[in-house]
């Protein structure tokens, strides 16, 4: 392959990577602005300056395209918090103090409406929760077998453990999504969500003091 072959492909590549993120950063402000039912694929293929075929050819139309936008706003959740923390010397209070931050996420207006308003009805029920599943649920993993190895919590079945608490904090982002009194919301879910997590310390601490 010549140079001028290289540089070439490598131009196409690079058209394509910019038209991806010029239909994911339109539908992502519009989806986020309006919402799901209100955005047509003329308004998302103007705002992004291309074709309509482009956004068929990238993402199958407009859901494939909410998609795709659904994915990277969970994928900069996850990036907000490091698996080196949740396993290191304090794995349950790493996981105890970030329960405020992720309750702060789901109050953001673009997470609201994509992540937890239009994302369950748009993607259907399984497909949301397997994306939601798929980012979180690794993490949470982590973290438990990482404070149960430290003994800090019981010896319980990880990942069911960890499937039941992401059902816990999904259900908690759902519920301050529909929320009158979204702080008030949120300082009682945060009181439930850790909770939880310090009845764990507090049941492995107990079982310790009646085994010495």
């Amino acid at each position: 392959m010549t140079d001028d072959s290289k540089a070439e492909r490598r131009t196409q590549l690079e058209r394509r990577e910019s038209t991806r993120a010029a239909l994911i950063g339109a539908g992502r402000r519009l989806f986020a602005r309006d919402g799901y039912e209100a955005v047509s694929s003329e308004q998302i293929v103007a705002a992004a300056g291309v074709t309509r075929g482009a956004l068929y050819h990238h993402f199958d139309g407009k859901r494939g395209l909410f998609a795709a936008v659904f994915e990277e706003v969970e994928s900069e959740l996850v990036s907000r918090f490091r698996l080196e923390d949740l396993t290191g010397a304090d794995p349950l209070a790493v996981l105890i103090a970030a329960v405020d931050p992720f309750l702060e996420w789901s109050l953001e207006a673009e997470v609201q409406r994509i992540a937890l308003l239009d994302g369950p009805s748009v993607l259907g029920w399984e497909a949301w929760h397997e994306v939601e599943a798929r980012y979180g649920l690794g993490l949470l993993e982590a973290g438990l077998r990482a404070a149960a190895d430290a003994g800090q919590i019981p010896p319980l079945p990880v990942p069911e453990l960890a499937l039941m608490l992401l059902g816990a904090l999904i259900e908690a982002a759902l519920g301050l999504a529909r929320a009158e009194d979204a702080d008030a919301a949120r300082e009682r879910a945060g009181d439930a969500l850790r909770g939880l997590l310090e009845g764990l310390g507090e049941l492995q601490a107990a079982a310790q003091r009646s085994q010495s």
